[in-house]
């Protein structure tokens, strides 16, 4: 049988929004896990993007990773254990993690809103503790672009070459298709811009004061709604009474949700300008804040970014809606081409 080989980054060009990837035999699937800074979802799914069940964990970011690996190593057995007794093979780890990090290592750098996990060998330490699994670890900003390329926003629109993700939940990061590529980068780091400055002062995010992150983030949405409104909201809010204010359409929830997104979209108008994509699309809070977010981001992309290059892009929450991380945290496997080969061919045994 010949077996289609993966270009880096992704499915044979043939194979995107064409053919489900069904997992060969179909009793194999892959356990995925995808790592935030407030929560640890552990996932099954298979070679076309469906989850066949899923755990989660708070991840506690603070707490030293060593300390933590237990409960994620926990998890990930109970979903093989499962799997196995519906006669399933679980055959890779797939990771989706923020960075910085090296990512075919799978060593983290400094993540700023994983405290306790800097200079984690991460892939190591999942492959020593699953041993005979192999292990495959992708920036989250990378993974759900893959995500949505292959299975979400890109699948329904033919032609589409040129994709921006951007993360949008406890931190904000971006992954980069284009040309029908992921774009790493010389370092790893290509996507990090939530570390971009939008303006001298404001809400710190990525260590660094008036960032792109500090701004428009789960948790700079918290630092912004307590800036412009100390006797309401405190810099320890938790994320979802701010969030629940905004869908509840309250004034001074609204007011924060437009603030960031005119920030947002300050950010965007760059990209737009720099890398002329034709979607943009944006995770998690933006699937559960719409147009309080969108909108008056795509009204600065409009004023501020040139007009041939916003006609050509449309700015879009993730198609794949509350499940973009769930399936970005397969990614990193079924875009490897290692996997590809094994899920693809029948006749290919696991090494």
């Amino acid at each position: 049988m010949a077996v289609a080989v993966a270009k880096p980054g992704g499915f044979p060009e043939h194979d995107r929004c064409h053919t489900e990837i069904s997992l060969a035999p179909q009793l194999r699937s892959l356990i995925g896990l995808d790592i935030g800074g407030t929560k640890i979802a552990c996932v099954e799914g298979t070679g076309a993007g469906d989850i066949l069940q899923r755990r989660e964990i708070p991840t506690q970011a603070t707490r030293p990773f060593e300390q933590t690996l237990p409960g994620i190593l926990a998890l990930i057995h109970q979903l093989v254990a499962a799997a196995s007794v519906a006669g399933r093979e679980i055959v890779a780890l797939s990771v989706s993690i923020g960075g910085p990090l090296r990512i075919d290592a799978g060593v983290l750098h400094n993540p700023p809103h994983l405290p306790g996990w800097h200079h984690t060998r991460l892939k190591d330490r999942l492959s020593q503790s699953m041993s005979g699994l192999p292990v495959y670890v992708e920036h989250d900003g990378n993974a759900g672009a893959l995500a949505e390329y292959h299975f979400g926003v890109g699948r329904s629109r033919t032609g589409i070459r040129h994709l921006i993700f951007l993360t949008f939940g406890t931190g904000l990061g971006a992954g980069f298709v284009v040309n029908g590529q992921i774009v790493h980068g010389a370092s790893d780091t290509a996507g990090e811009v939530g570390h971009w400055r939008l303006s001298p002062e404001g809400p710190e995010g990525f260590g660094k004061a008036g960032s792109w992150e500090g701004f428009a983030s789960g948790a700079g949405l918290v630092q912004l709604a307590h800036r412009l409104f100390p006797q309401r909201w405190s810099a320890d809010t938790p994320i979802r009474e701010l969030v629940d204010a905004m869908l509840n359409n309250e004034s001074d929830a609204l007011a924060v949700a437009e603030a960031a997104g005119k920030r947002m979209g300050q950010g965007i108008a760059l990209l737009v300008d720099a890398l002329n994509p034709q979607l943009i699309v944006l995770g998690s809070l933006a699937v559960a804040l719409g147009e309080r977010i969108l909108a008056p981001a795509r009204q600065v992309v409009a004023r501020e970014a040139l007009p041939e290059a916003v006609a050509a892009c449309e700015i879009v929450p993730a198609a794949l809606g509350t499940r973009i991380g769930d399936v970005a945290a397969l990614m990193a496997a079924l875009t490897a081409p290692p996997l590809l080969q094994l899920i693809q061919d029948p006749t290919c045994a696991m090494s």
